[in-house]
Parts: structure tokens; sequence; C-alpha cells
């Protein structure tokens, strides 16, 4: 059994395994970057190393730096999660070299099904169902060529890519001539291989894969399918086990493809096979091999009851019997939701900052890097958590998860937690009519207002605001002209304290994404609604989409005050959500608001009802119960 095993990956993945080995008496040993050397799983590992600056090409996935880190530590071992150098079999052999071992398949494993035209050469070899397709094209003319063989639509992808990254639906063939050398530039420049090759596109799929576990001399373990099909941009973002819909004899034509693939190689470790099942005919086709730990592993892990961690871990140490295949039943289902910083309302553009608040239900199984005070940075991949309901029928697993979502809250950022509880939410989804391209018309209308210029100094204020901490050196925040505040705040019907915006001698431009009632009270700012004049002192009805404009104060005073109706959804601080700039915390975020930040709110129950009682949530966020 090993003492110290080096964790080489980032993120919520590290904390994954730095707990599983934690419970089996092994020490875990995190490397970092200078970005994240702070960051929650680094600081829980039992000892941490810094292997470079913030670049991955620096850090992550240098080689020497993290062989130097298992040299200085004494790891014995390599756990190398998802992604980064977790399928480059260069790296096992570099480690194998000093008497280090590798968590994961063998280095020809990799190679085999690393790239996937050649994945596709096996899987027709061991006679696992094929999309048609082409062998390695070398010129746009030769892929128009094979295009017109196969027959449009057809998918432009990249031999080396991974996470949906690499690939393009082409529809004809100028689509094809345009998109030919921006796919093998983008898998030249991410996997270090600009090879494409084409598939036929098949419009109303899904994507079903199968978790394997191989001990490396031909038994194959199947973990059941886990269906992936909910995806925005080729990326996951639901995924859930049991696949919904499939009659028993696709299920077992799926899991003896998968072990029929894994066994002519006696693959080792986990892995996952991939496939295309198409709605229409009801066929499956081989899509390709992920030679290490999936993201979406833990649902496997909820239905099965096992760690497929610890699997890995005893399999590198020799110490792993697999159980017998009928052993394995799985209970119930299970979902998780991928939570990530980014901005759904703008093309999914990933946000970054400083995480105000975070907090997730405490009834679900939630796998995350992140806590207040997290600094999220624009250098990684920018999921920040994972969450996974189980239940005994998919509709209970769907609810938990659904509610888990409400109830949870990020602050500081632009996370999809919005995104993800309308999409558990849909009844397309409940109903277990899912494909890969569902998400892609998926109807979704953010309550949120866009800040497009911030103006001189614009605030996020509750009334009477923070107070009573001059003691420890804060003193009192909130609107400067409490009486305009709260006279604001009842122009739309909210109680006096409600957060509210405050304006300082030139107002923003804000956009708003839902329709809202807004009031405009205090000094007079010359106020636009997509270039017509509205009145203070009365509510103004605002339709999604309009962009409200707000001048320099004309007249006496300094401060205008903006109110809408339910209000600005802000993280509590102190027991206020009022703005304190010169200690840069409370508001939205940590300070004024900024050109591209977006306030989130409306009609939030404290604003019906005016009385909101603060409670402490078991993971250490503020939330609050009516009473």
């Amino acid at each position: 059994m090993f003492t110290k095993v080096l964790i080489a990956n980032r993120g919520e993945i590290v904390r994954r395994v730095s707990r599983t080995l934690r419970r089996m008496n092994i020490a875990s040993v995190a490397v970092c970057s200078e970005a994240d050397r702070f960051t929650p799983p680094v600081l829980e590992a039992d000892e941490a190393v810094l292997i470079g600056p913030a670049a991955v090409t620096d850090s992550y996935l240098n080689m020497d730096a993290i062989l130097d880190a298992c040299a200085t530590t004494g790891a014995q071992a390599v756990h190398p999660g998802y992604g980064f150098l977790s399928e480059r079999a260069e790296f096992a052999e570099k480690l194998a070299e000093r008497g280090i071992r590798f968590m994961g398949p063998r280095p020809e494993h990799m190679r085999m099904f690393g790239l996937k035209h050649t994945a596709r050469e096996l899987a027709k070899q061991n006679n696992v169902p094929l999309l048609p397709g082409s062998d390695i094209l070398n010129s746009a003319d030769e892929a128009a060529i094979e295009a017109t063989r196969i027959g449009y639509p057809v998918m432009l992808k990249s031999t080396a890519g991974g996470g949906g990254i690499g690939m393009q639906v082409c529809h004809n063939e100028t689509e094809l001539r345009d998109c030919f050398a921006a796919v093998s530039r983008m898998g030249g420049n991410n996997f270090g291989d600009a090879r494409v090759f084409l598939e036929k596109f098949i419009a109303c799929a899904r994507h079903v894969e199968v978790q394997i576990f191989g001990d490396g001399k031909g038994n194959i373990l199947t973990l059941g399918e886990r269906d992936c099909s909910l995806q925005r941009r080729n990326q996951k973002v639901i995924e859930e086990t049991p696949a919904p819909g499939l009659s028993d004899t696709t299920r077992q034509g799926l899991r003896e493809a998968a072990r029929a693939l894994g066994a002519a190689v006696a693959y080792e470790s986990a892995g996952t096979v991939e496939f295309i099942y198409d709605t229409e005919s009801g066929e499956f086709y081989f899509l390709e091999v992920n030679t290490r730990l999936q993201v979406e592993h833990c649902v496997t892990e909820e239905v099965f009851g096992i760690d497929l961690v610890e699997w890995m871990v005893r399999q590198a140490d020799g110490s792993l019997t697999l159980p017998p295949q009928d052993s394995l039943i799985p209970l119930g289902v299970a979902v998780e939701a991928r939570v990530y910083a980014e901005n759904p309302a703008e093309n999914f553009r990933p946000s970054t900052g400083r995480l105000t608040e975070v907090g997730f239900a405490p009834n679900v199984r939630v796998d995350g890097w992140i806590e207040t005070g997290t600094e999220v940075t624009p250098y990684y991949d920018p999921m920040l958590a994972k969450v996974i309901a189980h239940g005994a029928t998919r509709e209970e697993a769907f609810r938990k998860l659904h509610e888990a979502l409400s109830s949870s809250r990020i602050g500081g950022l632009e996370s999809n937690l919005d995104y993800l509880r309308a999409i558990t939410a849909a009844p397309a989804v409940l109903e277990g009519h899912v494909f890969t391209g569902l998400l892609n018309n998926f109807a979704y209308t953010p309550t949120t207002i866009e800040v497009i210029s911030p103006g001189l100094q614009s605030t996020v204020q509750d009334w009477p605001g923070r107070i009573g901490y001059w003691d420890v050196g804060v003193p009192p925040s909130g609107p400067m002209d409490d009486r305009h505040f709260r006279l604001a705040n009842r122009i739309v019907g909210n109680a006096d304290g409600v957060a509210a915006l405050e304006f300082t001698v030139s107002g923003p431009v804000l956009r708003f994404n839902a329709p809202a009632t807004i009031g405009l009270a205090g000094a007079f700012m010359p106020a636009t609604l997509d270039g017509q004049e509205i009145p203070y002192w009365e509510p103004v009805e605002v339709k999604a989409g309009q962009i409200l404009a707000l001048g320099q104060i004309k007249g006496a005073g300094h401060r205008t005050y903006l109110a809408i109706r339910g209000g600005i959804d802000a993280p509590l601080y102190l027991g206020s959500r009022a703005t304190f700039m010169l200690g840069q915390f409370g508001g939205h975020a940590t300070g004024q608001l900024r050109t591209g930040d977006v306030l989130r709110g409306f009609l939030t129950l404290e604003a019906i009802s005016g009385h909101f009682v603060e409670f402490s949530h078991p993971t250490g966020a503020r939330s609050g119960i009516l009473t």
C-alpha cells in the first residue's frame, strides 16, 4: 500500500482524491500554480508544492515540475485526475522511469484510444457499431470529397480533441471549407495534433457512455450507462444514470460493446466508452474512449455504492480484486449538474472574481473546490462544483437536484445556477426527452440587470445598512440619503430596507434581461428607457431587453436612487447588503459597479413581505426565511 500520493491536477478533483486518500490513511500531495496556491483543495491536502505560474503550460502541463515535486515529497504514485496530463502516455512513462506508479491505464492504452481515428479502427476490429466516417484528412478538398460520400450534415473533429473542443457541425461544403482550418488549428493549439477527420452527424442524437473498469488482465467490469445528452456547445451540463428510456436490449448491447472493446486490449483502471444513440432509429454507434476518470463518475458511484478513486488506488498498488459483475447491482437514479462560473445570458461567457457568498444544500453530494472568499481566475476551466442527487426514481432524483440548486447560492460573480434550475424544471427534461441539441433552443430568461456602463460611483445599498461594527473598525455603511432611498423603495411597493441602487453625480447604463418595475427618487439625473424620457416619483414598467440610461445630475443634490420591485439580490455581509467601498466588501460583489457586472433579483420573498430573518446554513453561507 502507498503511503503518499501526489495529485497532478487542480480544483474539485484534488479535494475528491485527497479525501479518499485520507480515508485510506494515505498522505496526499497537491501541486499548484501561483494562481491556485491558496485555494481550498490545496490547503486541505497534507502537503502542497508550487510548480509554476498560472499558465497551464508552465504548471499543470509541466511534466518536469511535477516529477520534481514527486521526488521532493517522496510520493510513490500519482493520481492524474482528469484533463491536463491524465491521458498523456509520455507522462506515465516518465513516472515509471523514476519508479513512480501512475494511477490509470497503461501508456499503450492511452495511445490506442487517445486518437479518435485509431480508436475507430479498434472498434471496427471488435465489431462495435460505427458511424460512417473518414480517415485522417489532409486538405479541405479531400474533406469535401469525403463529406459528399458520407452525406451532409457531418461533424468535423480533431482526432486528439476532448471536452467538446475541436468539433464543428458542417451542413454544406461552404461551411466545411470555412471550418477546416479553424478546427485543425484548434486541435494543434490545444492538443498538439492538428489532424482532423469526419463523421456523419446525427441531428437528433443522445450521448450515452458506459463506465468500465479493467484489471489489466482482460477482466472488464461495466458499471451501467450514463446519459450526458444535455450539453451546451458540446460541453456536458447535466448527466444521469441510468440513461432514461432505453430498452433492456439496447442497454445490454451498449455494455457488451464497451466490455468487448476493453477486453480486446486488456484495459486497466477506469475508463469510459462513449456512444452516439440515434433517437429515431434506436441504433447506437461508437464515439470514443476516455482513458481516465470522467467528471461525471460521481453518478455511477452513487447508484453502485462504490468509490472509483479508491479502486484506482488499489489497482495501482496491486491490492484490488474486482468483484463479480453480477454482484454490482445499481440502486435508484443519480443525476449531476455542473456549476460553472459563466454568464448564460452572454453566450456562457466565463466569469471571474472573488466569491462573496457560497452555500450549497446539505442533503445532496457536492464535489466542489470553492468557498466564500475564493478567487476565481481566468486561467482555467470555469467549473466550480458538481451537485449530485440520488433518488429511488428518476422523478425523485431530479426533484432533489432542483431543490438543491434552488437553495444554493453563489455571489460575487455570475454563475449558471439559475440556468441549471430552469433546466431541471423543464418538462422535456423531466419526461426524459433529452438529446444533444435540446439546450441549443432552450428558452431561458434570467432575472438580471447587466451593467453596460457603471456611471461615476454606483453601488448596491440597503437600509439601515451595516451598523454596530465601529468597535472592529467598520464604520456605518448604507445609503447617503436614506430618506430618498426609502422613498424609491416605496414607489415600487418594496419595504423600506430592501436593497436598491445608489448613483453619485452621473448614472449608469443598464440592460434589463427580464420585465421589471422600477422607481427613481433623489437628485434629478435625466433618465431614458430605450431613448424615451421617463419620470421620477412613480412606478415605471420595463420590458425585457430594454436599456435604462441615466445622465449627469442637474440641479441640487448628489445622490439618485433606483429601486426595482423585488429588490436587488446581494449577499449579506455583517448583517447588511450595503456596499462599503473603502473596505471592498458588501454589495453585489466587492465594491462599486463595473462594466460587465450582473445584478440579480426581482420578486424575492423578503421584498414581498418585508419580514426577513437571517439564519446560518451548515456550510457557513447565510440565508433567510420568511416570518
